[in-house]
C-alpha cells in the first residue's frame, strides 16, 4: 500500500512537522555531485508521482507569474554509505505502508531504459545511489535517525 495524505491531512498553515508522513531521500555519500544531484531528481520525481496530496497547490508571485505547487510536508536529503543503503532499503521494505522508490547505480550508467531493466533484472542486490522514504513519522525517524543532512 502506497502512503498518502487524505484531504484533511493537508495542512499548508502548518510546520513540516506536524505532516503525519515524513518523506526523506538519502543517498550515497561518496557519489560524485552530479550523480547525487540526478538520483534525487529522479527519486522524488517517483515519489511525487505516487504519494497523492503529496503536492501543494501553486500560486502567483507579486508580479502575477505562476508557480507550480512543490511537496507542502518538505523534504530531508540526508546521506549514508553504500552499505548503509542497502541497510536502510532492507528495513523499509519490511514495514507495511511504507512508500520505497530506490535508484540503483545502474540507472545513471545506462542510457536506454530498457537496458537498465534487462541489467537490473539480472542484477543481485544492487548498488544504490540513493532511496526516498514515505511513511509513518515514527517509522521513517527510526530508520534515520543517525543520519545527517548532505553537506
Amino acid at each position: 500500500m502506497i502512503p498518502s495524505y487524505a484531504a484533511d491531512d493537508v495542512q499548508t498553515n502548518e510546520t513540516t512537522r506536524s505532516s503525519r508522513l515524513k518523506w526523506v531521500i538519502i543517498v550515497d555519500k561518496k557519489s560524485p555531485t552530479g550523480a547525487i544531484m540526478n538520483a534525487v531528481a529522479c527519486v522524488a520525481a517517483s515519489t511525487g508521482s505516487l504519494v497523492v496530496g503529496m503536492i501543494g497547490p501553486g500560486g502567483p508571485d507579486a508580479d502575477e507569474s505562476d508557480h507550480h505547487g512543490l511537496p507542502w510536508a518538505g523534504c530531508a536529503v540526508l546521506a549514508a554509505g553504500s552499505e548503509q543503503l542497502t541497510n536502510i532499503r532492507a528495513k523499509a521494505i519490511a514495514i507495511d505502508g511504507m512508500l520505497v522508490v530506490d535508484m540503483p547505480a545502474s540507472a545513471q550508467t545506462n542510457r536506454v531504459y530498457d537496458d537498465y531493466l534487462d541489467e537490473l533484472s539480472t542484477t543481485s542486490a544492487p548498488t544504490l545511489t540513493a532511496i526516498s522514504l514515505v511513511g509513518e513519522r515514527a517509522d521513517v525517524d527510526a530508520i534515520v535517525k543517525r543520519l545527517s543532512l548532505v553537506a
